[in-house]
């Protein structure tokens, strides 16, 4: 079987170096998920909690659930919403999903 040593031999043999060109897509990859799926929500995760922090007696809230509802009382890690009148229920602050527009509940 001589083809198969000539076919080894007209090969070039590696150098045991380091090729940056190799590396480069994983790195362009890399790169291009940071700005379009981690950055992001970062940003929003932040923003979200900024928000929860920010909420006082008398805002206008709905929930990740879909229940909308004025803010009562506040606590450390617990809201009291009125969600009708008379009808007050307690959430934990992690499950409001965003504020709403002042005026926006007429009904309460």
């Amino acid at each position: 079987m001589p083809f198969i040593d000539k076919a080894f031999a007209a090969g070039s043999a590696p150098t045991g170096g380091f090729d940056i060109m190799s590396f480069l897509p994983m790195v362009v990859i890399f790169v291009l998920f940071w700005f379009l799926m981690v950055r992001p929500q970062q940003k929003k995760m932040k923003d979200h909690q900024k928000m929860l922090s920010e909420i006082q007696k008398g805002d206008e809230v709905v929930t990740q659930g879909g229940l909308v509802g004025r803010v009562v009382k506040t606590g450390e890690q617990y809201l009291t919403l009125e969600v009708a009148n008379g009808v007050e229920i307690n959430v934990q602050r992690g499950a409001v999903g965003g504020k709403l527009e002042k005026g926006t509940l007429k009904s309460l």
